[in-house]
């Protein structure tokens, strides 16, 4: 490494990442007006031209399941996605859109799992989140319940969870018993601040990441990743086997 290269860290890519290696993105909030994504139809449907825009072939949103927050249901999200390919359509919008969940793991997670009242895609993929603060006191129970019931799990943005900071064996436990990790792209460009950029870029290095996604809730989100795909860490991504293309 030179002194300079020393002295202002690594270099850019030559050229920017290419997103339709990714094909797919496996999570965002787009359907409009049911939790803090898209607030109109008109938002959803710029997100997603610039979806297609950045080489996306498909997206599968994923609204916020949250309690009393964000109480949707398989019954409101499959209905808002409908009328978004219905726009999607009339529009000649060259992308795909599905729909699943974004799961809150709390007390409310394990009757849905119980009854099978859950919206999975892909290989039955299920994507779950945790609380920022501190480990849910549920995650046991709804990864064993949720594998036991025949879903695959995946760990929503687990770099954002400062618990879990640093502890890589936690990661490799994980995925050795088929639970999946996906990084927001987001974090790459330091949004959620330093501490997330870094965890994001060593689980990425270390080839622990199993999907990469938008977490897209406004067009800012999309500008902000296709203004940092030149970042150095996209050299690393090259390197991973990502299921992103798969679904």
């Amino acid at each position: 490494m030179s002194i300079l290269q020393s002295i202002f860290g690594p270099r850019k890519r030559k050229t920017p990442f290419d997103l339709s290696k990714l094909g797919v993105d496996m999570h965002s909030h787009l359907i409009p007006g049911i939790d803090d994504g898209a607030p109109t139809m008109d938002h959803s449907i710029a997100m997603l031209n610039k979806f297609a825009q950045l080489g996306y072939r498909k997206v599968v949103t994923t609204p916020h399941i949250l309690g009393e927050v964000h109480p949707n249901t398989p019954e409101i999200i499959l209905n808002g996605l409908a009328e978004v390919q219905k726009e999607l359509k009339a529009l000649n919008i060259p992308i795909e859109i599905e729909a699943a969940a974004e799961y809150y793991c709390d007390e409310s997670l394990l009757p849905k799992i119980k009854a099978k009242n859950i919206l999975s895609f892909g290989q039955n993929y299920v994507l779950m989140e945790f609380g920022m603060l501190s480990p849910s006191q549920y995650e046991g129970q709804a990864l064993f319940d949720l594998q036991v019931a025949g879903y695959v799990p995946i760990l929503a943005h687990f770099e954002r969870y400062p618990y879990y900071h640093g502890n890589f064996e936690k990661v490799e436990e994980l995925r050795a018993r088929n639970i999946k990790i996906q990084v927001n792209l987001g974090s790459l460009t330091g949004h959620y601040g330093p501490g997330v950029k870094k965890m994001a870029e060593e689980l990425i290095k270390k080839g622990l990441v199993d999907f990469l996604g938008s977490d897209c809730h406004r067009m800012e989100h999309l500008l902000m990743i296709e203004k940092h795909l030149d970042a150095p860490i996209y050299n690393a991504i090259e390197k991973l086997r990502l299921l992103n293309p798969s679904l």
